[in-house]
């Protein structure tokens, strides 16, 4: 058990890594091919035609390029099951919550259909394998036809309910639109840089960018289709250069109404079923510090979900510094944070391949970096984390905020 408690500790500072590729969304690219040539449009007739989209059926086929600049993971995965003390047992491999971890790093290529609120279909492909996760109604099918393994949960709710909570299903292309086009304001700039071709679609591009020093997001751009307003396209740089944090789109779309089928799923002969609790939501929510239920500012409610269940309730909860493109939270997880020549050997080489050791008037610490999101970890154990460079997380900690 003391083994386990130890390495649980080392949880947190490896999640910034991951859940920074999860919180951006799964939201389609595109296959550039020409310059269309349309009438002009402003900025704001461009937003004023995605909110008015009606988008409520589609399918395709999109990829998606992950580089948040990590060192290669190599075996961080086994270290943290034998670390945790386990040898993965209890989770199964069709999990959503698991299975869509893949998408944090390299190239995949999807599948995506939708039927409305309430039937949805999302395919990874993997060579000859797939793994699907399918929304129809109240239920939830996630199948892994490599290990032949199903997870299912009934009672999840319909997606319409989550529409009207901003909750989306992975893999809808207007999800990550709405989330960065509604944190606009005085901090953005939002411009229209000229057409694209997307999947064999006129679309216009939308750039935002921070107007604030100090973030790490360099542009996010947005492929608008020209005809009905459905994001196509998303692009998110970083100040650092080089490959974009995320690229993901459509090399294939039709805005038809599905085959019923697409969301019909019978578990095969022989598969492992795996039901999911319901209320385990609920549980999770209880395990976070206050000010993590609500989500964390900028990046949606599974970024604060995700991180805060490292913390516990031990700590004095979240502080919110600053706004918009440069908001900072601090949360003291009441420890002193955790040492890394501690942890077991896979962890301790990836943290210190990735981490910082930093000083100032707050003291000392480590600051694990990311090309999006960077995280502060003191020495007296309070945390700064968010979408910043390293001199704002250590200006934050240098004023006592």
């Amino acid at each position: 058990m003391a083994e386990t408690r130890k390495a649980s500790r080392f949880i947190v500072p490896v999640a910034v890594a991951g859940v920074a590729a999860a919180t951006i969304g799964l939201v389609p690219a595109l296959a550039a091919s020409g310059d269309p040539d349309l009438p002009e449009i402003t900025a704001q007739q461009l937003i004023e035609k995605i909110a008015a989209s009606d988008t409520q059926t589609l399918s395709g086929t999109f990829k998606i390029s992950t580089d948040l600049g990590l060192p290669s993971l190599g075996g961080l995965t086994s270290g943290l099951t034998s670390g945790l003390g386990g040898s993965g047992g209890g989770s199964a491999s069709a999990d959503p919550s698991e299975k869509l971890t893949q998408l944090i790093s390299g190239s995949h290529t999807l599948r995506v259909a939708a039927d409305g609120p309430d039937r949805q279909r999302l395919t990874l492909i993997d060579g000859s394998d797939e793994y699907s996760l399918i929304h129809n109604g109240d239920d939830v099918w996630g199948y892994d036809s490599k290990s032949n393994e199903a997870f299912h949960e009934k009672g999840a709710g319909s997606a319409a309910d989550g529409a009207e909570k901003g909750e989306e299903l992975p893999g809808t292309p207007r999800q990550l639109a709405d989330e960065v086009l509604k944190a606009a304001g005085d901090t953005t700039s939002i411009t229209v840089d000229g057409t694209a071709k997307v999947a064999g679609r006129d679309a216009y591009q939308l750039v935002i960018k921070p107007k604030q020093s100090g973030s790490m997001v360099q542009s996010v751009k947005i492929a608008v289709d020209a005809a009905n307003g459905t994001p196509l396209k998303f692009t998110l740089s970083s100040v650092e250069g080089g490959k974009p944090v995320v690229d993901a789109g459509f090399t294939k779309v039709d805005f038809g109404k599905p085959a019923a089928s697409e969301f019909t799923f019978t578990a095969p002969k022989g598969a492992k079923v795996t039901e999911g609790a319901a209320e385990k939501a609920g549980k999770d929510a209880e395990d976070l510090p206050e000010g993590f239920e609500e989500g964390f500012p900028g990046f949606g409610k599974d970024f604060g979900k995700e991180f805060g269940k490292g913390f516990g309730r031990s700590g004095e909860g979240m502080n919110v510094i600053g706004e918009g493109w440069t908001t900072i939270a601090k949360l003291d997880t009441g420890a002193p944070a955790p040492k890394t020549d501690e942890a077991p050997k896979e962890i301790q080489g990836f943290l210190d391949s990735f981490g910082d050791k930093v000083t100032g008037k707050f003291g000392s610490g480590t600051v694990y970096k990311t090309k999006l999101v960077n995280a502060l970890l003191t020495d007296d154990g309070r945390v700064y984390v968010g979408a910043v460079t390293q001199d704002a997380l250590v200006d934050a900690a240098n004023a006592g905020k």
